[in-house]
């Protein structure tokens, strides 16, 4: 059975239950394994890439490349 089906047959599975203490326990795995995976995805960043992102960032400041906060909250207000 490929990841599909198994997905497919797992969501159906799902929707049919009606306990909350088991959407709960689900919630939590889901959780849970979604913060591993981002852990587990995070790296180290080198001394080199740090000092290039911030030699970046100065000539963005430098060039105007900048938002203010106060900008940036009212085009995020714009969004919804």
């Amino acid at each position: 059975m490929d990841i599909q089906t198994r997905k497919l047959n797992f969501i159906q599975e799902f929707l049919k239950i009606q306990n909350e203490d088991v959407l709960s326990q689900f919630e939590k795995l889901l959780h849970k394994e979604k913060s591993n995976i981002s852990e587990r995805n995070l790296s180290p960043m080198s001394v080199e890439e740090f000092n290039k992102r911030i030699d970046l960032s100065l000539a963005d400041s430098e060039n105007n490349k900048t938002i203010e906060i106060n900008d940036l909250l009212n085009e995020i207000s714009k969004w919804h």
